[in-house]
């Protein structure tokens, strides 16, 4: 398989015209945070994310009103390679969960005021196992990609994506050696509970399934050695960008989802944040590529999104510091 049919069906996302920055709206942001009752630069990185949410969303003085969260749910063919202690029917049972309100996820997003909607994507019909074949075929990378592009309220003043999918870490390890490089095992760690010879084990069945798609790249890795969940999640992505509203992506597999995006255009993620730093061995060099800085970093590996609704929480406290402080001519404040 080559990526070019993908990408040309996908209108060549190497050239899709993207909005941009508002750069003049995040130097009117960072105008008024200069003015505010504090020493320049005191409340640190939360300058520096109201600055980005103003450019985003292309307002001095951004507001969330509506925050969304989306988790997409899938099954992978590579479980049939033994990589995870858990069989696949905990997917279902965990979309479940998260129906009823009972999940981790479902805490933060109601703690911090988030919409939250769970996508399962044909959980009785796994992908492909990508050691013998590419994971799904293009019409089932497009798709899974209509089906989160379509997920995304284009009203949302924030998108957080998360994910559910038995043998997704094994997914994100082989998208993260394809794209950056390295030994299998920089990118696989415990998942939801390997131990160090289960941990061995997926570094191989990733080695062998990035060698066998080696002449894939960009986009086409979706395919190739993707889920539907992943591809859903580029969807939602580019839907995002589309419509301005900034993303906050979750740990290693969400991160490592997009990494196909990082691939093709460096830029189509330039509107994306990530929520937390995951326990995840290969997160950190992962984010250190893409040019990313977690915003929290709590020793978390949960997936579910969770690391992104609870990196909510921060954006609104800096959207309630950039917005609420008032002004030294205000509060009668001499300033510097």
């Amino acid at each position: 398989m080559t990526d070019r049919p993908l990408l040309a069906a996908l209108r060549d996302v190497e050239t899709l015209p993207l909005p941009a920055f508002d750069t003049e709206a995040a130097e009117a942001a960072r105008a008024r945070q200069l003015e505010l009752t504090k020493p320049p630069g005191s409340l640190g990185r939360l300058e520096e994310l109201a600055e980005f949410l103003a450019g985003w969303r292309g307002q001095a003085r951004p507001v969330i009103e509506r925050a969304q969260a989306l988790v997409f749910a899938g099954n992978h063919g590579v479980c049939a390679q033994g990589v995870n202690p858990f069989p696949q029917e905990v997917t279902a049972q965990m979309v479940a969960n998260f129906e009823r309100g009972g999940a981790a996820i479902n805490q933060l997003c109601k703690l911090n005021g988030a919409a939250l909607s769970v996508v399962a994507l044909e959980l009785d019909r796994p992908t492909r196992d990508f050691t013998a074949a590419p994971a799904m075929d293009e019409a089932e990378t497009l798709d899974a990609l209509q089906r989160g592009a379509d997920a995304v309220d284009p009203q949302a003043d924030v998108l957080i994506l998360g994910e559910m999918g038995i043998g997704n870490s094994t997914v994100a390890a082989a998208l993260a050696h394809a794209v950056f490089g390295g030994a299998a095992r920089d990118w696989v760690g415990r998942g939801t509970g390997s131990d160090t010879a289960a941990i061995a084990h997926k570094a191989e069945v990733v080695s062998r399934a990035v060698a066998q798609h080696s002449g894939v790249s960009g986009i086409g890795l979706l395919a190739a050695l993707g889920g539907r969940e992943q591809a859903a999640i580029c969807g939602a992505v580019l839907a995002a960008r589309l419509a301005r509203i900034p993303v906050l992506l979750d740990g290693f597999i969400c991160t490592a989802a997009v990494a196909p995006l990082h691939a093709a255009r460096p830029e189509l993620l330039d509107h994306c944040l990530i929520g937390h730093a995951s326990a995840e061995p290969g997160h950190r060099g992962m984010t250190s590529a893409m040019g990313k800085r977690p915003i929290l970093d709590l020793g978390m590996a949960l997936g579910e999104g969770s690391g992104a609704a609870l990196a909510l929480g921060v954006l609104r406290g800096a959207l309630a510091c950039h917005n609420g402080m008032a002004t030294f001519a205000e509060a009668g404040v001499a300033g510097a």
